[in-house]
């Protein structure tokens, strides 16, 4: 998904969040300044043979924000437009995810620039390979452990595990999590993410009396993010309306066949209308500003901007990307009356389950589906019922309580801990 709202920088969007809680917050302001930096970052420009014998020169990063509450945490994405301050802006919120979630992790993030989508599998292998080897002096299972996002997915961590665990001579498959359940990935992983986004949608419909059941439901992304938290409103009786991948989406006003919508991906990597039936095709823009009862961008940041936000019709926006509402716009769409469930909330599923995995993995066991999905619905249910408490009591939208909430947990645990020396 292109990024939309040119000049745009993730990374001082991610710091005016701080600065947003600051009047709520009785925390010494040396703190907040120290949150809205990073702890360590590391840049690498490194070199892969591809397929027809040329080399060819990659960059990528990993940066750490935060390990107050626990190792550093967060996922390693490839794509074309991945740069230091968007990997400084994901490490920052996945501080703050964990914290909302109250699970013992940090933030972290990596990525590569790339396109992944012009690579073959062997090319993104020796790629993936150099990068764990030239990051490796940052991760482990008790410092930094990685996990899929964007362009990433369970074989990807697979090689990082291998390789990792050949600089250290044995198998580390706590060194990251989202790997295959042949390794010692967790059951329920895959579809965490989009999964935490249909009970956060759940939890947040309870409130604003809406209906979930006929709702209509327009989601810009179709990965393991979007793709999966279609099949779950569908199951849950929604009417997926629209659907998107980075070229453009589908639209059936009446719901689409969602099964149908997939296996196109599938089969021709993106969305076509004329394979799909009753389907017609939709842009990215258009799909954000359809008449529909519940908006999941599912993307990446930056799509919901003051140019488009006064367009939104939907009256629940349950966020499925990273930072995919500029601060500009959560005002507009505050006052217009619209329920934000913001990104640190709403996706939290995915890290939750990553904990799941990391406790089973250093533990030897192996839980049951059911098992983690019980954990993952009452994780994510208590956390959302102790932000819209705090929304309530302090007459703050639902992104500005859920900053409260973390930034508040971080800023207690650093004061308990205390400055060295």
């Amino acid at each position: 998904m292109q990024k939309e709202g040119k000049g745009i920088n993730p990374f001082e969007i991610a710091q005016r969040q701080v600065d947003i809680v600051k009047p709520y917050l009785d925390v010494d302001p040396g703190i907040l300044e120290k949150f809205k930096t990073t702890r360590r970052e590391l840049t690498v420009h490194f070199p892969v043979k591809m397929d027809d014998g040329s080399i060819k020169m990659f960059t990528g990063y990993r940066i750490q924000h935060n390990d107050t509450r626990g190792p550093f945490k967060g996922g390693i994405r490839y794509h074309p437009d991945v740069d230091i301050d968007e990997v400084r802006a994901l490490a920052m919120w996945m501080t703050w995810k964990s914290a909302v979630a109250n699970i013992p992790f940090g933030g972290a993030k990596g990525g590569i620039a790339c396109d992944p989508k012009k690579m073959s599998k062997s090319e993104i292998e020796r790629m993936t390979r150099r990068f764990t080897w030239e990051i490796s002096m940052l991760i482990g299972p008790e410092v930094d452990i990685p996990a899929p996002d964007v362009y990433t997915n369970p074989q990807v961590m697979a090689w990082i595990m291998d390789t990792y665990s050949i600089f250290k001579g044995y198998a580390v498959p706590g060194v990251v999590t989202g790997k295959p359940l042949e390794l010692g990935g967790s059951l329920g992983r895959f579809e965490a993410t989009g999964k935490g986004v249909v009970i956060s949608t759940q939890n947040a419909c309870k409130q604003l009396g809406i209906p979930l059941e006929g709702a209509k439901v327009a989601i810009q992304g179709c990965g393991n993010v979007g793709g999966i938290a279609a099949i779950y409103f569908e199951r849950l009786g929604a009417k997926i309306i629209a659907i998107s991948d980075s070229k453009g989406g589908l639209y059936n006003q009446d719901g689409l066949d969602i099964k149908a919508a997939l296996d196109c991906k599938t089969k021709y990597f993106c969305l076509l209308s004329d394979k799909v039936t009753k389907s017609e095709p939709i842009s990215n823009k258009e799909l954000l500003e359809l008449d529909c009862d519940i908006l999941v961008p599912a993307a990446l940041e930056s799509q919901i901007t003051k140019e488009n936000a006064n367009n939104i019709k939907a009256k629940l926006i349950v966020e499925g990307a990273n930072g995919p509402t500029t601060p500009e716009a959560d005002e507009i769409l505050y006052e217009a009356g619209k329920f934000v469930v913001p990104d640190i909330l709403a996706n939290a599923g995915g890290v939750i389950v990553s904990y799941f995995e990391w406790v089973q993995n250093l533990q030897e066991l192996l839980w049951s589906e059911e098992e983690v999905a019980n954990r993952l619905e009452n994780i994510l249910t208590r956390s959302f019922k102790e932000v819209y408490t705090i929304s309530e009591e302090k007459k703050v939208n639902m992104r500005t309580a859920a900053y409260i909430l973390a930034i508040g947990r971080v800023a207690k645990a650093s004061k308990l801990r205390g400055l060295y020396p």
